[in-house]
């Protein structure tokens, strides 16, 4: 009599354990799903926050970076492994090169392949397979990229200034990985879209291409990691670059040989790229942009003997080198081009009766751009501070002269000049004297003079400046003229200075 009642006793706590496991884990599932929900709230808090891009040089020694921003992703890039194979700017054509592994694959069931070329393959593969199951002979490769894409890439082949464009037309694509498309201009805006970035980097100066204009010209730089060229590398401070120079300048007619006139010095320069980008703006432009060149200025310079009139109203100007340098910055996955160029040049206005022997010591810094903000637009900025003081200031005869080693600078992106400035320290000698020579060969000068140091920056903002997606201005706007001057030394009688340090 137990027995069975203990096997149904058993039944019964069976299907009741069975029960309470079914219960379990059905009431566990709601605390399964409950973590999504949470996250899922706090996802629009999160994405209010706008994204900070860090602004840092692009790496070296790494294939060529790009970025791909999708036509569906609101404007967000992504780093990207397509490669820029070549670009031809003027029709806007490119060919997209994808790394192996994204090439499609062919199938690897079906029958065994044969040429799809070959006419009689064809039929014995039909009539030995189901149509159902029959692979394609050839699958059409998938495009790497489709219609509004934007693509920014570093310089590659034909695309020595970079590309920032839009896919307007995939032409067509090919099973060994390129694609052809057709492109037009895209703006900074497309790719870094909501986010903010904002930093400083500094030219390689190993990477700036220098091209002597007149003979005697000597390069050199330093950078990190005790890399040194030239013979003045050693003497650097780390990320300079160093120009020296000695050139002959015209002198006044019918002046004796002994008034040759001659400027010989060195210009030292440690340039940096300024970025910054807010896209907090409305519609379709940023709310705040910036693009400028910065660094530190050293030169020291000598002008000596009596230089000639100026031809009319200019002065006469020598450019005696020239740099170039396409750094790449990266901006968050975006490698950014900026496109550098200087042009240093000794610049010399005199009336063609002054004598001089005088040598300057000048260092500083300056900075020059252009900043956009919704409230005022493009507005210019050009800032300079400069110290000075005369290693050697001599002066015969009465007259003016005014000399100058400066540097004409571009700053641009992806191939479009943004900025340009003209950055002039110079040194300016006054005379008010007479002088007199007896037969015995000595001479003497009486009267006053004066020496001054200074510097001039003047140059514009351009129109390709809209390229970070700002409104459109009509025309280029000025700099606005910054002219600073500061006495170097001054007395009566021809004099030779000593050094007086003097801020300008």
């Amino acid at each position: 009599m137990h027995r069975p009642m203990l096997k149904r006793h058993a039944l019964l706590t069976a299907a009741t354990i069975a029960a309470l496991l079914a219960t379990g884990c059905s009431t566990a599932s709601p605390t399964a799903t409950a973590t999504p929900t949470t996250t899922a709230s706090e996802t629009p808090e999160a994405a209010a926050v706008r994204e900070q891009l860090a602004v840092v040089p692009a790496p070296s020694g790494t294939a060529t970076p790009t970025a791909v921003a999708d036509r569906g992703e609101g404007g967000r890039a992504r780093k990207s492994s397509l490669k820029v194979a070549s670009y031809d700017r003027k029709s806007g054509r490119a060919v997209i090169s994808a790394p192996s592994a994204a090439k499609p694959t062919k199938p690897t069931t079906g029958p065994p392949a044969s040429s799809p070329a070959d006419p009689s393959a064809e039929p014995s593969t039909s009539s030995s397979s189901s149509p159902s199951t029959s692979p394609p002979a050839s699958p059409s490769p998938q495009p790497p990229v489709a219609v509004g894409d934007i693509i920014a890439s570093a310089p590659a082949p034909g695309a020595p200034d970079g590309v920032l464009a839009e896919v307007t037309e995939v032409v067509g694509a090919t099973e060994d990985g390129r694609t052809t498309v057709e492109t037009e201009p895209a703006k900074l805006n497309s790719v870094l879209g909501e986010s903010k970035a904002e930093g400083t980097v500094p030219v390689d100066p190993s990477a700036v291409e220098v091209e002597p204009l007149v003979k005697g010209v000597k390069v050199s730089w330093a950078k990190t990691g005790d890399l040194h060229f030239g013979p003045e590398g050693a003497k650097l401070p780390l990320g300079s670059l160093r120009i020296d120079v000695g050139a002959a300048v015209a002198t006044a007619q019918g002046a004796p040989a002994s008034a040759a006139a001659s400027v010989e010095g060195f210009v030292q320069l440690a340039p940096e790229v300024a970025f910054s980008y807010d896209g907090s703006g409305t519609g379709a432009s940023p709310g705040g942009a910036f693009l400028g060149l910065s660094g530190d200025w050293a030169s020291q310079w000598s002008l000596k003997g009596r230089a000639a009139a100026s031809t009319g109203a200019q002065p006469i100007r020598i450019p005696f080198a020239e740099l170039r340098a396409d750094p790449v910055i990266q901006v968050g996955p975006i490698p950014v081009v900026v496109n550098l160029a200087l042009t240093c040049y000794i610049q010399v206005n005199a009336d063609g009766r002054v004598t001089v022997d005088v040598e300057q010591d000048l260092k500083g810094d300056f900075r020059v751009g252009g900043t956009f903000s919704w409230a005022k637009g493009w507005t210019p900025v050009s800032e300079s501070d400069m110290t000075g003081e005369p290693l050697k200031a001599r002066v015969k005869a009465a007259g003016d002269v005014k000399a100058a080693l400066g540097a004409e600078a571009t700053v641009g992106l992806y191939g479009t000049v943004g900025v340009t400035a003209d950055l002039a320290p110079y040194v300016r000698a006054h005379a008010d004297a007479s002088a007199e020579a007896s037969s015995d060969g000595s001479a003497s000068v009486s009267g006053t003079y004066a020496f001054y140091g200074g510097v001039d920056l003047t140059g514009s903002l351009q129109l390709q400046l809209t390229i970070f997606g700002t409104p459109v201005f009509q025309k280029k706007i000025p700099l606005g003229a910054l002219h600073r001057e500061w006495l170097l030394t001054k007395g009566e009688g021809a004099a030779t200075a000593s050094p007086a340090r003097t801020t300008g």
